[in-house]
């Protein structure tokens, strides 16, 4: 160093300097780096998130060889600067430099490159493997040597230096869905949020309840079958004897066109049209239905309790909105059970489902026990109320506006003004 000039040591020292910071900050990089992301882009062949994945598979290996890059940059510009300092004031100079070097390693090699990594990490993360890669084949005799002495403490802790994606649940699968809220659309948002949900719902939380079930009783009069067959506006209906819960079958509508168009449909045809009922237990999760419902193609299933007494019905579509959100029909009856009186009030029939109308106007009625409305209430008061009885559930307050045989037909729902802070 005795034969080189100040300003040829002060050049070595700022490339010194730029080599620190180039190790300090794609150690943030890759240390930053979105697993997942790397995951699909390793997926699509792409050369450097190749080598990206192979460094970070031995995390061990690759911080030794970053630290061992970092630290000797760093002692060599540590000594460089002594000369420097000396040469120009003696030993005030060198003790000076030192404080000088310590100013210009925070600020240019360590916080400043460090914080540009954490903000664009794949960009500095994946090209630097092209120069991590090679220096790891070069230097593996010393970077062995060091994760040695370094694993085998680890290993005194229990501790693994191999690198393993965590498995992420639900919740933090929503948050997920959620922080990307601006790269993906709010309808694909709220689908992807509806099959997260799924597993969470059961089919007696959207089943469409016996008392609202349409189906053929073969006690009826023929010609108000033949009537009910031609005005139905289903697909499918459950065919019984006198009661709902002396299911004979299921019949699909579309059977029986033939038959009808020729004015040939007698009894014992439609009966001969019959598929055999399916039965859904109350508590099956909505994820595990969707996939029973593929696995024996069926669309339709008659919901039972646990003594085989039957509940409700539901269908795929009912399932499917779930995840792709309602349908039009759907969306009509929900109107008819909702009547907004004003920003805050609104007229809901006891009968509508505490979960739609969570959906629909965007409340959060508890739906831990209840489905409907009616239900809910009177879960609430334990008691038969009356028309013009009030209680508070949550942030709303519910007026019975109408109340007949033991059952509430009308609500006022009020939502609560927040209380000023």
């Amino acid at each position: 160093m005795a034969d080189l000039s100040i300003g040829a040591l002060i050049g070595i020292l700022i490339l010194l300097l730029c080599l620190s910071a180039f190790f300090s900050s794609t150690e943030t990089a890759l240390m930053s780096l979105n697993r997942y992301r790397l995951r699909h882009l390793v997926k699509k062949g792409h050369r450097t998130a190749i080598l990206t994945e192979r460094l970070l598979q031995r995390p061990d290996r690759l911080i030794g060889i970053i630290l061992i890059g970092n630290n000797v940059v760093n002692v060599g510009a540590t000594m460089l600067t002594t000369v420097i300092g000396f040469r120009l004031g003696g030993e005030l100079g060198a003790a000076a430099a030192g404080g000088i070097l310590i100013l210009l390693v925070l600020v240019f090699a360590e916080v400043t490159p460090k914080t540009l990594a954490a903000l664009y990490p794949e960009k500095l993360a994946l090209p630097s493997s092209y120069v991590y890669y090679p220096l790891l084949r070069v230097m593996w005799p010393l970077v062995w040597v060091l994760n040695f002495l370094t694993n085998g403490l680890l290993r005194l802790f229990g501790v693994k230096s191999s690198l393993n994606l965590q498995q992420l649940g639900r919740e933090e699968l929503r948050t997920i869905v959620h922080d990307f809220g601006g790269e993906v659309s709010k309808r694909h948002q709220e689908m992807m949020l509806g099959v997260l949900d799924l597993d969470s719902v059961t089919v007696e939380d959207i089943m469409i309840p016996r008392n609202e079930v349409e189906g053929i009783d073969l006690d009826d009069d023929w010609h108000e079958i033949l009537e009910q067959i031609q005005t139905s506006q289903h697909t499918w209906l459950p065919v019984f004897s006198d009661d709902i819960d002396q299911v004979i079958g299921m019949l699909h509508l579309r059977k029986l066109i033939r038959d009808l168009s020729r004015n040939t449909l007698e009894r014992d045809i439609l009966i001969k049209h019959l598929q055999e009922p399916y039965y859904i237990p109350e508590t099956t999760p909505l994820n595990q239905q969707l996939m029973e419902f593929q696995k024996n193609h069926r669309r339709i299933g008659l919901v039972v309790d646990e003594y085989g007494d039957i509940q409700g019905l539901v269908t795929l579509e009912d399932l499917l909105e779930e995840i792709v959100g309602e349908f039009n029909q759907t969306e009509v009856n929900l109107q008819d059970d909702v009547f907004v009186e004003s920003a805050k009030s609104f007229l809901v029939q006891g009968s509508a489902h505490v979960r739609e109308l969570n959906k629909s106007q965007n409340w959060n009625l508890p739906i831990d026990e209840a489905k409907t409305l009616n239900g809910l209430i009177l879960e609430e008061l334990e008691n038969f109320p009356k028309t013009g009885d009030r209680l508070s559930i949550g942030n709303y307050d519910l007026e019975i506006v109408h109340a007949k045989a033991n059952t509430i037909k009308t609500v006022r729902v009020i939502e609560k003004l927040p209380e000023p802070e």
